[in-house]
């Protein structure tokens, strides 16, 4: 049976314009892996569970990913290219307080419409990152140096308090990435029920605004 959250990925994958049936196949692939991943772990997935979850014929997974571990790499890599596609506004403005809620917000949008991804990279990391680790220290390492001296360069000009860039980055993702990882324990301490759109809303904001004071930026 399919989830909700995978039939809402499958119903924006099958709509989006000028798609080829390779890229609708791969993405609807990718999508449903990224849940049973999440669910059951690397070991625990089959391909045969991912393809019925997609709506594909197993040969046809095989055909676009030859190995569980080949897809596997893909959607964890492609979970992390989104998360650091949501830091685009550190290069498009100089103002620390457009720029760094823009990607607090942008984090915790991915958290709630893409759950299932931050699962899976955290399970990743928990077992030491034995197949992202190259993809750690280099794609992953260079983009954190490059915001490292963006926010060093915000601080000496004056225009954000003088706080350590790395612990700001681990704060923001750590409490962005507790909606998605921590989805249960956050509705059972809602009476049992998700956050919804207005909540969620309002947990944006509340975010926002605790971290931008407290490097002397007001949201």
């Amino acid at each position: 049976m399919t989830s909700p959250n995978a039939a809402a990925q499958h119903a924006t994958v099958r709509s989006a314009p000028k798609l080829t049936i390779r890229q609708t196949n791969e993405k609807l692939i990718m999508a449903a892996a990224e849940e049973v991943f999440a669910q059951v772990g690397f070991k625990g997935a089959t391909t045969g569970a991912i393809a019925r979850l997609a709506g594909v014929p197993k040969a046809n997974l095989h055909y676009y990913f030859s190995t569980k571990a080949e897809l596997y790499r893909r959607v964890t890599e492609d979970v992390c290219e989104h998360w650091l596609a949501a830091a685009r506004a550190f290069d498009e403005t100089n103002d620390p307080k457009t720029a760094i809620g823009g990607y607090i917000r942008a984090k915790m949008e991915q958290a709630r419409r893409r759950p299932f991804g931050s699962r899976v990279w955290a399970m990743e990391i928990l077992r030491g990152a034995p197949v992202i680790d190259g993809y750690l220290h280099n794609t992953l390492k260079t983009w954190f140096e490059g915001r490292k001296v963006k926010l060093k360069e915000w601080i000496e000009a004056g225009k954000m308090d003088p706080v350590d860039p790395q612990a700001l980055l681990f704060m923001i993702w750590g409490t962005t990435q507790h909606y998605a990882d921590f989805a249960r324990q956050i509705s059972v301490l809602n009476n049992d029920q998700s956050l919804d759109d207005a909540q969620f809303a309002q947990a944006t904001d509340e975010v926002c605004r605790i971290i931008l004071s407290g490097i002397g930026l007001k949201s």
